[in-house]
């Protein structure tokens, strides 16, 4: 079985995902988007647009990051 994230959170079509690796959390950032057959796939390369969403998602994963090292 995969492991699940700790933790996502999605603004429009930016997403942050947390995981926790034994207490050091991580977090990928990605875009979605449709290709060409109309079906979704996520990317790591963002454009001037995405920036506010990438901002706000990064900020939001740090909140909860830091809520659960804090309450350790």
């Amino acid at each position: 079985m995969a492991n699940q994230p700790a933790f996502k959170v999605r603004l429009g079509l930016i997403t942050a995902t947390v995981w926790d690796n034994d207490g050091f959390y991580s977090v990928d950032l990605s875009r979605s988007y449709r290709d060409k057959e109309g079906n979704w796939q996520n990317t790591t390369t963002f454009s001037h647009a995405d920036l506010l969403n990438i901002a706000k998602c990064a900020e939001r994963a740090e909140i909860w990051i830091s809520r659960k090292t804090n309450a350790s």
